[in-house]
């Protein structure tokens, strides 16, 4: 038994896929762009937010569903073990070859899909951690790495083309995904059990929790307004639902997607081959093309015969100033996609109620990903034009612009029916998500230019540390700033509404509003449901702050891209011949 697992374990080595001398080339982008959408579903999370924070109440957050910061916190612990995964695994990756990482990466997120299914299912936050955070980050981590070496070795030619293909990959999987998690949690999706409207049901309030008389036995229910029917998954009446009842479909979702991505991720691993020793394109002469300065020869562009051991390329500036680069970049696009859903409904669904639904927020969502993938292969095919320090030039100047405008527009647009501020923050965001999947999709070809090409995969991996980094800050900035700037808001609506018109709606006094709003007993909408009229919802104003700190990132990678230098000649070896 041991020897046949050790046969068939020997059959995803790399001295086993060596393509003959007729395979074609660009069978490798194909087969990487198949994997790369898979695991960039990752992308698409902000679709499952509404379903995690209503597990319970389906129709409303319940006081015992996971808030928006915990259901957030999954996704940053899958980019932070994305990170420390391609750290750990790069020189491993560079020892066994594509086809032997990449059926582990499908083995890691297909197990991780069921693993966290169950833990909605059970209502197990730790399970959802290990199961899509864990198991699932390492997954995409060994996935997204292990096509890139190997394409930069079959396209010595055009390095940013090839990984910018494959990386346009990652980019876009939530272009499939957004749209089928929607359709599989509106499948899976079951009605809580409805009680009727607000005033034909008795409730009573204790402990911020509201109750109602079910036959005889009090039972925890949730109020749903007009604004929790805009954005349930399958709309219903407003009023009464009992917690507990019903499903939001989220674990079925999850099942299905794990059984489906482990197989697609399989098929496309088996299918990986390695270049024979010394191959090169047809009429390629590598120094004649850095010497003209053609498509391929990069940023200054170190001599073929030179690189920087993966041991020594830590202890380089160079390598420093690319994983501040990165992890600023990574830092503001990664937290706007873990609430892109959210955040659309939050900033224009009170002006345009009608037009900014769940619907249309995973549109965005998808949208996000179309501009993310498009950003990656337009920026990584200019890079081998304009070389890569000028081309990282404009992703910062332009990015923290960028960032620094949406205050403007939703402050604006917030407060208006006209379209053409939402046209705005559209347009202006998706030019930011060009320039988030560019960074990632050029820099192995910049790390090839500084470093050079022996140990692209392992230098390569240990930079993406740095998104791990950014997995945790982006998102946590963006969901703590959110909560601090809610509460601010629900306290200033509250100072502004009669105390006793509050007491009659809620069923306690003005003093448990802390507890109350622990609960999700009092929200923002249902606050304004009772405040006087003219009050202006705060809600679309509650990511400001978040956006101006994007755009200051942005300036501080600016000035690390502009410290980059030449590699010493002390960090540098050479290939002997």
């Amino acid at each position: 038994m041991s020897s046949a697992i050790r046969r068939a374990a020997a059959f995803l080595l790399k001295d086993r896929i060596v393509a003959p001398p007729e395979f074609h080339r660009w069978w490798i982008p194909l087969i990487s762009v198949a994997l790369h959408l898979c695991i960039g579903s990752v992308y698409s999370w902000s679709i499952f937010n509404p379903a995690l924070t209503k597990e319970l109440g389906v129709a409303a957050s319940s006081a015992d569903d996971w808030s928006i910061t915990v259901v957030v916190g999954v996704f940053s612990t899958a980019i932070v073990f994305l990170g420390l995964s391609t750290a750990v695994a790069g020189k491993w990756l560079e020892e066994v070859g594509p086809r032997c990482a990449g059926v582990c990466a499908a083995s890691l997120w297909g197990v991780g899909f069921v693993l966290a299914g169950i833990g909605i299912e059970t209502h197990e936050i730790w399970l959802l951690y290990l199961g899509y955070g864990v198991l699932g980050g390492a997954g995409l981590g060994l996935g997204y790495i292990s096509p890139v070496s190997t394409l930069i070795r079959w396209f010595p030619d055009r390095r940013g083309l090839s990984t910018g293909l494959a990386i346009m990959g990652f980019g876009g999987g939530a272009i499939v995904a957004a749209p089928l998690k929607k359709a599989l949690l509106e499948t899976f999706h079951e009605a809580p059990q409805y009680l009727g409207a607000v005033g034909a049901v008795d409730l009573i309030t204790e402990y911020g929790r509201q109750y109602a008389d079910v036959g005889g036995e009090w039972l925890e229910v949730v109020v749903a307004g007009a604004a929790d029917v805009s954005r349930m998954i399958v709309p219903g009446a407003e009023g009464v639902y009992v917690v507990g009842t019903g499903s939001t479909g989220a674990a079925l979702t999850f099942f299905t997607l794990g059984l489906a991505y482990f197989g697609i991720m399989l098929a496309a691993s088996l299918s990986f081959r390695l270049p024979a020793e010394g191959w090169k394109p047809p009429g390629w002469d590598e120094a004649a093309a850095r010497a003209a300065g053609k498509p391929g020869s990069g940023w200054r562009g170190m001599p073929s015969t030179a690189y920087v051991h993966v041991q020594r390329a830590h202890r380089t500036p160079q390598f420093h100033l690319l994983w501040i680069m990165l992890c600023f970049n990574v830092t503001a696009g990664i937290g706007v996609i873990g609430v892109a859903e959210t955040m659309m409904v939050d900033i224009f669904s009170p002006a345009l109620p009608h037009i900014v639904t769940l619907g249309f927020a995973a549109t965005y969502v998808l949208m996000i990903s179309v501009f993310n993938m498009g950003g990656r292969l337009a920026w990584a095919t200019a890079s081998d034009y304009i070389g890569r320090r000028n081309t990282y030039y404009c992703f910062f100047a332009l990015g923290a612009a960028l960032y620094g405008s949406v205050p403007l527009i939703a402050d604006t647009g917030s407060g208006s029916a006209n379209l053409v501020w939402l046209v705005a923050f559209y347009a202006v965001t998706m030019l930011a998500f060009t320039i988030y999947g560019g960074g990632f999709a050029t820099l192995p070809a910049y790390i090839a230019d500084v470093f050079g090409t022996r140990h692209v995969g392992a230098i390569h991996g240990r930079l993406l540390t740095a998104w791990s980094a950014a997995g945790v800050l982006g998102p946590l900035l963006i969901t703590q700033l959110r909560e601090f700037s809610l509460e601010r808001a629900i306290r200033a609506l509250a100072a502004r509404i009669d105390p006793a018109a509050f007491e009659a709606h809620f069923g306690a006094p003005m003093s448990h509003l802390e507890e109350l709003v622990a609960a999700n007993t009092v929200t923002v909408s249902k606050l304004l449901e009772i405040a006087p009229a003219g009050t202006p919802d705060p809600t679309p104003s509650i990511y400001n702050l978040t956006m101006y700190v994007m755009a200051a990132l942005l300036v501080v990678a600016l000035f690390a891209n502009m410290r980059m230098r030449d590699m010493a000649e002390r960090f540098v070896m050479r290939v002997p011949g």
